[in-house]
């Protein structure tokens, strides 16, 4: 029998939810500092392997000697899809805004629906089929409001200037993050079940973060030097969305349905785009609003569970 919590499980998702909308919101902090984004993807889960460390090395040693080499190899191939997860959704707020960012990374269950029949063997079923149109037109409708403006009626540059502005360029890196997390998101289905959950997040965060690290040193971009705020940023960055913020919602899966909890997620776009109008006052405008409901219809559409249907 499951022990009654301290606080109850759903304050501690709205916990979980404030935690991981506060990524973008240091992330924007960094990059004030002229810190390039593969840098920041590197300090982000390379910190938060250095506080797994102690914890997976001495309690689940032994489980992670007894992985078997192709667990390991997806390991692997699971880091690689997160750090460009990470890499390009953090350079997308270089280019785009908070809220178009946020928004379109969050669309990953969506792409998990659509690429789960060829590699997890599920079926799509109508309600998510209907979730993915749904979102894919709050896709384009979020990817319009930065080129386009509302006044009195839509106003949008000609066609051959579409594919010209930067934050055009940001929401494509931003769907990128989200494709290579629903990478992430299937391998981890594959192999999850044969870890715990602690060894299995230092294996591919800590693989991730070498993969990183290995990018930033090829680049020749500046990676330390700089300011203690700049450092402090980072540090918050990995310690809050990243390990408290994940870790909230792993910890209301013992109380909770885990489609609850997956659905639960989906405030993480409506807190950064809040905190983004706070400390960055970044406002978003009716389009981006209408395109954002729409992404999220979909994906309360596609989360939903089908009645079987009557002999």
């Amino acid at each position: 029998m499951i022990k009654k919590p301290i606080i109850s499980p759903r304050l501690g998702i709205l916990f979980g939810i404030l935690a991981v909308s506060t990524a973008s919101i240091f992330i924007k902090f960094v990059q004030q500092e002229k810190v390039a984004s593969l840098v920041i993807a590197a300090y982000r889960l390379g910190i938060a392997t250095i506080v797994l460390s102690p914890i997976a090395l001495y309690n689940y040693r032994n489980e992670i000697k007894k992985l078997s080499a192709k667990d390991l190899r997806f390991s692997l191939l699971s880091g690689f899809f997160l750090a460009i997860h990470f890499a390009t959704w953090i350079q997308s707020l270089e280019y785009t805004s908070v809220a178009s960012s946020v928004v379109l990374v969050t669309t990953t269950p969506l792409w998990v629906a659509l690429f789960s029949p060829f590699t997890l063997n599920e079926k799509i079923t109508k309600m998510i089929s209907m979730g993915l149109v749904f979102s894919l037109l709050g896709t384009i409708v979020v990817g319009l409001s930065d080129i386009c403006d509302f006044q009195n009626r839509l106003v949008c540059p000609p066609f051959n200037q579409f594919f010209q502005g930067q934050a055009l360029w940001g929401d494509f890196l931003a769907l990128v993050g989200a494709w290579t997390a629903a990478g992430y998101v299937m391998i981890g289905r594959r192999i999850r079940p044969r870890f715990s959950l602690v060894p299995y997040i230092f294996l591919v965060y800590g693989m991730a973060a070498v993969l990183l690290v290995l990018f930033v040193l090829g680049s020749g971009v500046q990676y330390r030097g700089f300011s203690g705020q700049t450092y402090i940023w980072l540090v918050l960055l990995a310690l809050i969305p990243q390990l408290m913020g994940h870790s909230t919602f792993n910890w209301a899966l013992g109380y909770l349905p885990a489609a609850l909890v997956s659905v639960s997620l989906l405030g993480e776009p409506i807190g950064s785009t809040i905190l983004a109008y706070i400390f960055l006052a970044e406002a978003p405008g009716i389009i981006k609003v209408f395109g954002a409901i729409l992404i999220f219809a979909g994906i309360m559409i596609a989360s939903r569970k089908e009645k079987p249907v009557a002999p």
